[in-house]
This record gives structure tokens, sequence and C-alpha cells, in this order.
């Protein structure tokens, strides 16, 4: 991925009925309102459960949930987060559900009909009774949770969020089928098949190998009945103006088995790379019940944990970029647009029509069409063309709702298998258990493609290309105690050598991948400290790289930067002078070789250069600099310098000895709809966290926004000492409440920019002893 790009990015509660779970809760007039002690316990009594619970909130805000059942821990679980994250929780809901609009206006229709589009057209009821009993009741008890903290806060609306009451409006009830309808829609790598395609059309499809290399190597062809040149930006629809995904999401994970470990026991690091600067991704719980014991990082409003370690084992996941999403060319049907020629005859699109409520606006009408290969994002009757999407967010099964529930509620490597079949989403699973047992398994759902298409350029629609189902979990790759003692996945291929079908050509630059495979090898005996520290890693080859590209002899102009940069380590500190200049001159340099490598007809087509690729240019010069190549490679990099040196005095002032990468790359955490809603901006204090060191390159993952301050990175971080649970530590940016009035709102800030890790308490005698609050929670 090109730098560049990485730049860029009422009333009452309604009546819970149908198909709703239904939850309330029963106020207690005894019960007194002020703050409780751990000896003091709140007390509430709620409908949903079938025995009382237990909630212990450590010292940190982490709910430890003591449940009779499994169902009534998941309750719990439901429950905590709605009390901690309430507005981000309804607000994901309606996002799922396509009602945003409805109480925040007319900008949010555009997402609304996304939801709309992408919703399930199947057998909703079908799909809850295909999954196994436990788990569905662990989703049902989930739900009623969240809906138990609803009916808490219409009882009581002092309890609600602050957001509620500056927009007006209350939260909704949630419903178990409504959550396994909505399926996210996402482009995934479209706009990278249109791109080939308007490169190839204008000639310049060499230019894509600067650009996003296919990774594993391939070269780009097209399908048989397409023509590259017909292909645009129309073709990406509702997607045109959506807001792209992150570019540099994705995760670092290790496991290491215990013949490499210091304590002699398996341990386990992982760190989701995930939008810093919204709502908080990841809610800390630990839930307990006999035949559960679970506890880590979680999704708000997804239950069940995402990473973290139960009684048995310890799991983490990283992105695997499985490639789950494909863009169709349709041929219309020149006097009935609403006909598509498929295998050989003209096929009438499934067709909805949807109203979306739109708060201090008219209701809007959509008209939804779907192809055998999936939603229709375009339609356009006088090119008698539209686009369709495949993507197997419409596949059975493919909701995701269920797949955390029935990991936690696994016991072994075995029986994770049978969990991995609820699991869509891509992922690198790594897992390591009290037995010393150590493996690693690409999951989610992988499409298999007809007629030898690939993915990486869109497809004639008319039949030959279409998707044939999935491949089975067992034909995706594994590894089980491997003879190094360790694995890493970092977004890297990772595909084993004559692996087929390549599940994807879009894994990111192996640069974190190699640095954590260069520090686990050169330690025998790999140390829990030795993962936080790793976590913290801000080594870069890149900037390595750079810095010896700095030539021998440089204009007056480039002196002080050639001088800084010479002979230095890399290493992109948050007190690092060099890191500031070296990012300022990297992003000065990806613009000089765009300007000097792409025809000024081609630019508008390229979003940037991949550093690798720029950096290959420049380390082995050829006649795309010009005729005397590795002369104007050493004249482009020093005005680079130079012009790097000057926007570093104009951000960080003359004096360079007081330049600090920190200053420029600083973290500030703010509610999501403050800029739309200046009095949330008013009520919700930003969280100035400080100066970061990192980039998107280093271990210690900081992606740089346009302005060089951290737009994503590791915001919750894990290193579990398996088996030893109590040793385990974590940080979860910035606290895990959303309420300013909480201690618990920014209290992780200073201890994750300091890379300071805390305890994540697992045994019962470790929450007791630093409990801070107790909740009781009594069946009616």
């Amino acid at each position: 991925m090109s730098r560049r790009s990485l730049l860029m990015r009422g009333a009452a509660l309604a009546a819970l009925a149908g198909s709703r779970v239904s939850a309330q809760v029963v106020p207690d007039p005894d019960e007194a309102e002020e703050t409780p002690s751990p000896a003091e316990p709140r007390r509430a009594v709620v409908r949903g459960l079938s025995a009382p619970i237990e909630i212990v909130d450590d010292r940190w805000g982490v709910p430890h949930i003591r449940a009779d059942s499994v169902p009534d821990a998941f309750f719990g679980q439901g429950y905590a987060v709605a009390r901690d994250r309430l507005f981000q929780v309804d607000y994901e809901y309606r996002r799922g559900q396509g009602r945003l609009a409805e109480v925040m206006g007319t900008a949010y229709v555009a997402s609304d009909t996304r939801a709309a589009l992408g919703r399930f057209r199947g057998d909703v009821a079908a799909e809850i009774a295909a999954v196994p009993a436990d788990v569905r009741a662990c989703a049902e008890a989930y739900v009623a949770g969240i809906n138990a903290r609803i009916a808490e806060v219409a009882v009581d609306p002092s309890l609600l969020p602050a957001e509620f009451a500056i927009l007006g409006y209350k939260p909704l009830a949630q419903s178990l089928a409504d959550l396994v309808a909505a399926r996210e829609l996402t482009a995934g790598n479209i706009d990278d098949e249109v791109r080939r395609s308007r490169l190839a059309a204008a000639g310049a499809l060499d230019l894509e190998q600067l650009i996003a290399p296919p990774r594993p190597a391939r070269a780009i062809a097209f399908r048989e009945g397409l023509d590259p040149a017909k292909v645009g930006e129309a073709d990406l629809g509702i997607f045109g103006n959506a807001p792209p995904p992150p570019a540099a999401a994705g995760s670092n994970a290790w496991t290491i088995a215990p013949s490499r470990s210091a304590t002699g026991r398996p341990i386990l690091a992982n760190d989701p790379h995930l939008s810093i600067g919204g709502f908080p991704p990841r809610h800390v719980a630990h839930l307990s019940a006999p035949g559960l014991d679970v506890i880590g990082g979680g999704a708000p409003g997804l239950a069940g944990i995402m990473q973290g370690h139960t009684d048995r084992f310890a799991f983490g996941r990283t992105n695997s970029h499985i490639d789950q999403s494909d863009l169709y060319i349709l041929d219309l049907n020149p006097v009935d647009a609403e006909r598509y020629w498929h295998r050989g005859r003209w096929k009438t699109f499934e067709r909805r029509e949807v109203t979306i409520a739109v708060r201090g606006a008219p209701p809007r009408k959509a008209v939804l069409r779907y192809s055998v290969q999936g939603p229709v994002i375009a339609h356009h009757p006088a090119l008698n063309r539209a686009t369709a999407l495949a993507h197997v967010s419409q596949r059975p099964g493919a909701s995701g709702v269920f797949a955390m529930i029935a990991i936690n509620l696994a016991r072994d490597w075995q029986g994770l298998q049978a969990a991995f079949r609820l699991h869509p989403s891509p992922t690198n699973f790594h897992y390591a258990d009290v037995g010393g047992r150590i493996a690693w398994r690409i999951i989610g759902f992988a499409p298999r493609r007809m007629g030898g298409h690939d993915g990486m350029t869109p497809a004639p629609g008319d039949g030959r290309y279409d998707w044939e189902g999935l491949l089975a979990i067992e034909q995706l790759p594994s590894v089980v105690d491997p003879r190094s003692g360790w694995f890493a996945s970092a977004n890297q291929d990772n595909l084993p050598k004559d692996y087929k079908p390549i599940l994807a050509y879009t894994f990111r630059e192996p640069w974190r991948y190699a640095r954590v495979a260069e520090v686990l090898e050169r330690q025998p005996k790999h140390s829990l400290a030795d993962s936080a520290a790793l976590m913290q890693d801000v080594a870069s080859a890149p900037a390595r790289r750079l810095a010896a590209l700095v030539p021998e002899s440089v204009p007056p102009a480039a002196e002080a930067a050639a001088a800084m940069l010479r002979g230095w380590d890399g290493r992109l500190g948050a007190d690092s002078a060099a890191a500031a200049l070296y990012e300022l001159t990297l992003a000065d340099l990806e613009d000089r070789l765009i300007n000097i490598v792409v025809p000024i007809e081609h630019r508008p087509l390229v979003p940037g250069f991949e550093i690798g690729a720029m950096l290959s240019l420049l380390e082995t010069p050829d006649k795309r600099l010009g005729p005397n190549p590795r002369g104007s490679r050493d004249l482009i990099v020093a005005m680079a310098l130079a012009a790097g040196w000057e926007e570093a005095e104009r951000r960080l002032g003359p004096e360079p000895a007081l330049w600090r990468w920190g200053n420029l790359h600083d973290v500030t955490i703010a509610h999501p709809l403050a800029r739309r809603f200046p009095a949330i901006g008013e009520a919700f204090p930003r969280i100035e966290a400080g100066g970061s060191g990192g980039d998107y390159t280093t271990v210690n993952a900081r992606w740089v926004a346009s302005d060089f301050g951290v737009a994503g990175g590791a915001s919750y971080l894990q290193a579990i000492d398996v088996g030893q649970w109590d040793d385990s530590l974590f940080l979860n940016l910035p606290g895990q409440s959303a309420d300013p009035a909480s201690p618990h709102y920014a209290d992780m800030a200073q201890p994750w920019i300091e890379g300071r890790m805390l305890p994540l308490v697992f045994s019962r005698e470790r929450v007791d002893a630093e409990a801070a609050a107790r909740t009781i929670l009594t069946p009616a």
C-alpha cells in the first residue's frame, strides 16, 4: 500500500416484542443512588437472566463476570459493554440496520442505502436454527444483556449517555434476528480492480508494480470478454464516494513454543491495528461460569472475546487478506434494463424498493437490485451496463455473530475446527495451550472462482467467472508445532510454497514480519518482557534503506539533512529528530518520483507508490529516472532532503536539536461525531495522549495521517503467559468507558503512549485483590 494512500482516509423505549429478545429492568425502590464500594455492591433486578450474576470491575475498568451458567455469563458481557459503551453499541447496531439517517440526517442516507443493499435476503430463522444450540443460547443472552441495560436507562434517564440527549433520540432495543440479517457490504479491493483496468486501457499497467504490486507475484491479466477501456470510476457505484477502508489495517501476532520460551510455557502476543481517533474498537471483559473462563478484547456489540485466553488456551488474530469480493460487469438488455445477460439468456434482476427515514427531511426511496453474483452497486441503462459485487457477506452462514462465542466455548485445537466454520472474516488464527501446543490456521470464507479468475481485475458477469462455493476449512493452510518453535503473522504473504488456490494478491509489505522474525531468531529464550518490548519496537527497515541512499556529496541546501540521516539507525522514536526529518523527506520523495516517473495524463490514476517499490527503484535506478539514472537518483534524493529539512523547520522550528517525531506524530482521540455535532465535541473532551514513535512499517504500528498525526495502529495489545495467566499483560486505548465522568475514560492513554503494559488479572484471588466495584444482577 502506498504512503500517499495511507495519508488519505424518541419517547419511551419501544416495547420488546416479536423476534426481539425480551429484557427489562425492574427498579428496586430500596436501591440507594450512590457510588458503591467493592464491599457494597450496586444491585439491579433484570429480566433475561436465569440466576444472579456478579460483575466485579477491577481498577482498570475490566468487568469480571461471574455466572452460574454460560449463557448468563454472555448476558453479563452484553450488559457490561452497554453500560460502558452504550452509544457506540447503538450506533453500530443502527449502522448495520441502515437506521442512522432517521436520527442523524441526510449525511447518512448513503450509508443506510449500502446497509439495506447488503442485508441478508435469505431465511434468517434458518440461519439462526443452523447454529449449535449452545452457541445460539449465548448469542441470545448477550443481546438480552444489552437490552437489559437499555431498559435500565429508560427507567433512569440519568444513566443515558450524553449523546442521546444532545441528539434527541433513544437507543434501539436489539434483536438477534436483525443482527444476523445485517451483513456489512464492503468494497474490498474492487477499487484496485478498477484502477488496474484504467491503467491497462491507458497503456500504463506497468505502473501497478510501483503502486501495489501483486503479492505473491503474478502477471495481471484480464478475463476474456472484458474491455478494460470501458471500466471506470462509475463502475464503483455506491462505493464511489464511500469512505475507503483503512489502507494500513492489519495486526501483528506471534506465538512461541515452550522450547523457545524463557518460562518453559508458550507465549502468545497480539496487537490488532485499527483506527485511532474515534470509537475505541475493543472492550475488555472476563466471562466465568462452569465450563467457561475467557478474558480478552471484544468488539463492542459483538458477543464474545476476539483475542485473549480461556483457562485452556490463548488465542490471537491478524488479517489474512483472503480476497472476499469481486467486481462483475453486466450487460443490460437494451430494451429492458431490468434484465442482464447470464449463461446464454436474459435474466431479471431481483428487485426491492426500500424507504429510508431521514431526520429533518422527506424519506428517501431506493431501488435495490441483485444479480446472480450479488448486489448491484451501479446501474447505467444508458450504457447498457451494470456492475455487481460478489461478496462473502451474502453467503449463508456469513453473519459472524456467532463466531467468537464458538471460539470461546471450544476446549482445544480440535474443538476449534468446528468453531471456525462459523467464522467468515479473513483471519490468521494463533493458538497456544497449557499442554504446550502451538498452532496457526488461516480461517474465513474463501471463494472458489470459475474460469481461472484470480480476482485481481473485473470479470464479465456472463457466468463464466462466477463463484462456485467456498473452500472447506480443511483446505485452508495450517501449521501445528513448527520445528522453528515460533511463528508470526503481520499481514505478509504467509501462504505455504506451492499452496493453491492463491487466497489473495493483496498481502502487505513484509516490513513488520521481517523485524519480528529478526528479533525472535536471535532470542533463543523469548520472555514475556521480550514480547512487550517487541510490540513497542520502532526499528524501520525502509528508514535504514533511505538513509543508505544519502549521497556522499549533496548541494549546500541538503547538507544539514544529509548529515542528520547518514549513519542513522532508522529507529522512529518519538524523541527522534532524524525520524521527523525522514518522514517529511519520504513524503516529498514520493511526490517527486511520481512527477518524474508518471506521465502527467496518468497521474490521476496513481494514488501513490508503495514504499518498497519506491526504494527499489532508487537502489537500482533505471531509465525511468532519465538518461543518467544514478546521477538523477542522487539529485532526487538530495532535493527531497532539502525539502524535508525546510518542511521540518516550518513545522518544528529552526532548532534541529529540538525536533521530535512525536511532536508531529501525536495521538488525539475525539468523539467521531464531534465535527458534525459541535455539542458532542463540547461534552466529550478530546484525549491528548501525546507524541508517538513508529509508522506503518514498524512493529509498533502507527498509521501516519495527512497531517502526520496518528490515524491508527495497535490500540489493543496483549502478551499472554500461557498457563501462568495472571502474569499476562494488556493495554486498551484510551480506556474501558466512553463516559468522560468515568475514571476509565482515558486512564490507559498514558500507559499506552509509554508502552507500559498493565496486568490482565484472571484468577479469582487476583481479581478480588484488584476489585474496585461490584454489581449484582438478579433475575426478576
